[in-house]
Protein backbone atom coordinates (compact mmCIF):
# COMPACT_ATOMS: atom_id res chain seq x y z
CA UNK A 1 0.00 0.00 0.00
CA UNK A 2 1.48 3.51 -1.08
CA UNK A 3 2.22 5.80 1.76
CA UNK A 4 -0.19 9.00 2.05
CA UNK A 5 2.66 11.43 0.91
CA UNK A 6 0.15 14.70 0.95
CA UNK A 7 2.38 16.47 3.39
CA UNK A 8 5.12 16.46 0.70
CA UNK A 9 7.12 19.71 0.35
CA UNK A 10 5.27 21.50 3.01
CA UNK A 11 6.50 23.31 5.86
CA UNK A 12 4.74 22.17 8.94
CA UNK A 13 5.01 23.97 12.07
CA UNK A 14 4.24 21.94 15.34
CA UNK A 15 4.24 23.45 19.41
CA UNK A 16 4.90 21.04 22.31
CA UNK A 17 6.73 19.22 19.66
CA UNK A 18 9.23 17.42 22.35
CA UNK A 19 6.76 14.71 23.89
CA UNK A 20 3.63 13.30 23.54
CA UNK A 21 1.01 14.34 21.39
CA UNK A 22 3.05 17.03 19.97
CA UNK A 23 5.94 14.52 19.29
CA UNK A 24 3.53 12.10 17.55
CA UNK A 25 2.70 14.75 15.20
CA UNK A 26 5.51 16.54 14.03
CA UNK A 27 6.98 12.56 13.21
CA UNK A 28 3.86 11.92 11.74
CA UNK A 29 4.12 15.07 9.07
CA UNK A 30 7.25 14.00 8.29
CA UNK A 31 6.76 10.73 7.57
CA UNK A 32 4.12 12.16 4.77
CA UNK A 33 6.79 14.01 3.65
CA UNK A 34 6.76 17.44 5.39
CA UNK A 35 9.76 19.86 6.59
CA UNK A 36 8.88 20.29 10.39
CA UNK A 37 9.83 23.57 12.24
CA UNK A 38 9.49 21.91 15.95
CA UNK A 39 9.16 23.93 19.14
CA UNK A 40 9.58 22.72 22.30
CA UNK A 41 11.33 23.77 25.48
CA UNK A 42 12.79 20.77 26.03
CA UNK A 43 16.26 20.48 23.71
CA UNK A 44 16.60 16.47 23.87
CA UNK A 45 13.51 16.03 22.72
CA UNK A 46 13.47 17.74 19.95
CA UNK A 47 17.08 16.28 19.22
CA UNK A 48 15.46 12.68 19.52
CA UNK A 49 12.28 13.79 17.19
CA UNK A 50 15.46 15.16 14.48
CA UNK A 51 17.00 11.77 14.63
CA UNK A 52 13.71 10.05 14.16
CA UNK A 53 12.83 12.57 11.19
CA UNK A 54 16.08 12.15 9.55
CA UNK A 55 15.37 8.11 10.20
CA UNK A 56 11.88 8.76 7.91
CA UNK A 57 13.86 10.76 5.14
CA UNK A 58 12.56 13.79 5.66
CA UNK A 59 14.04 16.69 7.98
CA UNK A 60 13.54 19.18 10.13
CA UNK A 61 13.98 22.94 11.89
CA UNK A 62 14.85 22.38 15.86
CA UNK A 63 13.47 25.68 17.53
CA UNK A 64 14.12 25.63 21.44
CA UNK A 65 11.36 28.35 22.65
CA UNK A 66 9.40 28.71 25.37
CA UNK A 67 5.94 30.20 24.28
CA UNK A 68 5.35 32.71 26.57
CA UNK A 69 8.04 34.78 25.02
CA UNK A 70 6.06 36.63 22.40
CA UNK A 71 8.71 38.36 21.12
CA UNK A 72 10.72 34.49 20.42
CA UNK A 73 7.52 33.90 18.35
CA UNK A 74 7.45 37.27 15.84
CA UNK A 75 11.17 36.13 15.53
CA UNK A 76 9.97 32.47 14.73
CA UNK A 77 7.15 34.01 12.12
CA UNK A 78 9.97 36.33 10.50
CA UNK A 79 12.52 33.71 10.28
CA UNK A 80 10.10 31.06 8.63
CA UNK A 81 9.09 34.53 5.99
CA UNK A 82 12.90 35.15 5.59
CA UNK A 83 13.37 31.03 4.71
CA UNK A 84 10.12 29.86 2.80
CA UNK A 85 8.29 32.98 2.28
CA UNK A 86 4.85 30.93 3.85
CA UNK A 87 3.72 28.25 6.48
CA UNK A 88 1.44 25.23 4.89
CA UNK A 89 0.70 24.08 8.19
CA UNK A 90 0.23 24.44 12.14
CA UNK A 91 -0.29 22.62 15.37
CA UNK A 92 -0.63 24.59 18.21
CA UNK A 93 -0.43 21.56 19.98
CA UNK A 94 1.64 23.12 23.37
CA UNK A 95 -0.32 23.05 26.81
CA UNK A 96 -0.42 23.20 30.54
CA UNK A 97 -2.55 21.49 32.94
CA UNK A 98 -2.16 23.86 35.73
CA UNK A 99 -3.24 22.43 38.64
CA UNK A 100 -6.84 20.68 39.49
CA UNK A 101 -8.13 22.71 42.08
CA UNK A 102 -10.51 25.15 43.71
CA UNK A 103 -11.04 28.23 41.80
CA UNK A 104 -11.19 30.93 45.02
CA UNK A 105 -7.72 28.24 45.97
CA UNK A 106 -5.64 28.97 42.78
CA UNK A 107 -2.70 31.10 43.11
CA UNK A 108 -2.32 33.99 40.73
CA UNK A 109 0.89 32.84 39.04
CA UNK A 110 -0.76 29.29 38.16
CA UNK A 111 -3.65 31.54 36.76
CA UNK A 112 -1.39 33.37 34.59
CA UNK A 113 1.03 30.79 33.51
CA UNK A 114 -2.20 28.50 32.42
CA UNK A 115 -3.60 31.32 30.30
CA UNK A 116 -0.38 32.27 28.75
CA UNK A 117 1.23 29.25 27.32
CA UNK A 118 -2.72 28.06 26.13
CA UNK A 119 -4.09 31.18 25.32
CA UNK A 120 -1.86 34.03 24.98
CA UNK A 121 0.65 32.06 23.18
CA UNK A 122 -1.64 30.38 20.89
CA UNK A 123 -2.95 34.01 20.16
CA UNK A 124 0.66 35.30 19.35
CA UNK A 125 1.84 32.36 17.21
CA UNK A 126 -1.97 33.10 15.24
CA UNK A 127 -0.75 36.98 15.05
CA UNK A 128 2.73 35.99 13.78
CA UNK A 129 2.08 33.17 11.21
CA UNK A 130 -1.45 34.55 9.95
CA UNK A 131 0.05 35.92 6.95
CA UNK A 132 2.45 33.05 6.53
CA UNK A 133 -0.65 30.90 6.03
CA UNK A 134 -1.98 33.17 3.95
CA UNK A 135 0.82 32.80 1.26
CA UNK A 136 0.44 29.44 1.60
CA UNK A 137 -1.41 27.74 -1.48
CA UNK A 138 -3.90 25.57 1.75
CA UNK A 139 -2.28 27.45 4.69
CA UNK A 140 -4.36 25.11 7.56
CA UNK A 141 -4.07 25.82 11.13
CA UNK A 142 -5.44 23.40 14.48
CA UNK A 143 -5.44 24.36 17.62
CA UNK A 144 -5.19 21.13 20.49
CA UNK A 145 -8.00 21.83 22.50
CA UNK A 146 -10.66 19.59 25.16
CA UNK A 147 -13.81 18.79 25.84
CA UNK A 148 -12.93 20.16 29.26
CA UNK A 149 -14.38 23.55 27.80
CA UNK A 150 -17.57 22.52 28.02
CA UNK A 151 -17.84 19.52 30.59
CA UNK A 152 -15.71 22.88 32.95
CA UNK A 153 -16.27 20.11 35.81
CA UNK A 154 -15.40 21.28 39.81
CA UNK A 155 -11.58 21.79 40.39
CA UNK A 156 -11.17 21.86 36.15
CA UNK A 157 -11.76 25.89 36.23
CA UNK A 158 -8.42 27.37 35.25
CA UNK A 159 -7.77 25.03 32.37
CA UNK A 160 -11.76 24.74 31.30
CA UNK A 161 -11.49 28.54 30.65
CA UNK A 162 -8.14 28.75 29.20
CA UNK A 163 -9.75 25.79 26.38
CA UNK A 164 -12.60 27.87 26.05
CA UNK A 165 -10.79 30.91 25.52
CA UNK A 166 -8.71 29.01 22.57
CA UNK A 167 -12.05 28.04 21.10
CA UNK A 168 -13.77 30.85 21.08
CA UNK A 169 -10.54 32.73 19.30
CA UNK A 170 -10.45 29.86 16.65
CA UNK A 171 -14.17 30.15 16.00
CA UNK A 172 -13.80 33.66 15.62
CA UNK A 173 -10.87 33.81 13.51
CA UNK A 174 -11.94 30.86 11.24
CA UNK A 175 -14.64 33.17 10.55
CA UNK A 176 -12.21 36.03 9.30
CA UNK A 177 -10.36 33.62 7.21
CA UNK A 178 -14.00 33.04 4.92
CA UNK A 179 -12.74 35.23 1.68
CA UNK A 180 -9.06 32.89 2.08
CA UNK A 181 -7.83 30.02 1.07
CA UNK A 182 -6.78 29.37 4.79
CA UNK A 183 -8.87 26.52 7.33
CA UNK A 184 -8.52 27.37 11.30
CA UNK A 185 -10.09 24.24 13.19
CA UNK A 186 -10.27 22.98 16.82
CA UNK A 187 -8.94 19.38 17.34
CA UNK A 188 -10.29 17.33 20.87
CA UNK A 189 -7.81 14.14 21.16
CA UNK A 190 -9.86 13.15 24.13
CA UNK A 191 -7.98 10.93 26.63
CA UNK A 192 -4.76 10.24 25.27
CA UNK A 193 -1.84 8.36 27.13
CA UNK A 194 0.63 11.35 28.22
CA UNK A 195 2.00 12.78 30.93
CA UNK A 196 -0.26 15.47 31.44
CA UNK A 197 -2.74 12.71 31.33
CA UNK A 198 -1.61 10.82 33.57
CA UNK A 199 -0.26 13.92 36.05
CA UNK A 200 -4.69 14.88 35.96
CA UNK A 201 -5.52 11.20 36.46
CA UNK A 202 -3.16 9.41 38.34
CA UNK A 203 -4.26 6.45 39.51
CA UNK A 204 -5.96 5.81 35.51
CA UNK A 205 -4.29 2.60 33.65
CA UNK A 206 -2.60 4.30 30.85
CA UNK A 207 -2.87 0.88 28.83
CA UNK A 208 -6.51 1.64 28.74
CA UNK A 209 -5.74 4.61 26.36
CA UNK A 210 -4.74 5.50 23.19
CA UNK A 211 -1.20 6.63 22.80
CA UNK A 212 -0.41 9.67 20.66
CA UNK A 213 0.50 7.59 17.91
CA UNK A 214 -2.63 6.48 17.54
CA UNK A 215 -4.32 9.92 17.50
CA UNK A 216 -1.54 11.79 15.30
CA UNK A 217 -2.55 10.79 12.25
CA UNK A 218 -6.01 12.28 12.69
CA UNK A 219 -4.91 15.57 13.63
CA UNK A 220 -2.08 16.02 10.81
CA UNK A 221 -5.44 15.01 8.80
CA UNK A 222 -6.49 18.75 9.96
CA UNK A 223 -3.74 19.99 7.46
CA UNK A 224 -3.79 18.43 4.61
CA UNK A 225 -4.70 20.40 1.64
CA UNK A 226 -8.04 18.44 0.86
CA UNK A 227 -9.71 19.80 3.88
CA UNK A 228 -12.55 21.86 3.47
CA UNK A 229 -13.80 22.22 7.13
CA UNK A 230 -12.99 25.70 8.64
CA UNK A 231 -14.06 26.69 11.95
CA UNK A 232 -15.19 23.17 13.31
CA UNK A 233 -14.61 21.01 16.18
CA UNK A 234 -12.84 17.81 15.20
CA UNK A 235 -13.50 15.07 18.18
CA UNK A 236 -11.45 11.82 17.83
CA UNK A 237 -13.45 10.44 20.38
CA UNK A 238 -16.33 10.66 18.09
CA UNK A 239 -14.68 10.39 14.79
CA UNK A 240 -16.62 13.52 13.66
CA UNK A 241 -16.58 17.22 13.14
CA UNK A 242 -19.07 19.76 15.21
CA UNK A 243 -19.57 23.04 15.66
CA UNK A 244 -17.28 24.96 18.19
Amino acid sequence: MAQNKDLAGKVILVTGASRGLGYASAREAARRGAHVVAVARTVGGLEELDDEIQDLGSSATLVPLDLRDGDAIDRLGAAIFERWGALDGLIANAGQLGVLSPLAHVKPEDFDKVMAVNVTANYRLLRSTDLLLRQAQAGRAVFVSSSSARSARPFWGLYAASKAALDAMVKSYAGELEQSKVKANVFYPGAVRTAMRAKAMPGEDPATLPSPADVAPKLVDMLSPSLKESGKLFDFTTGAFGEI
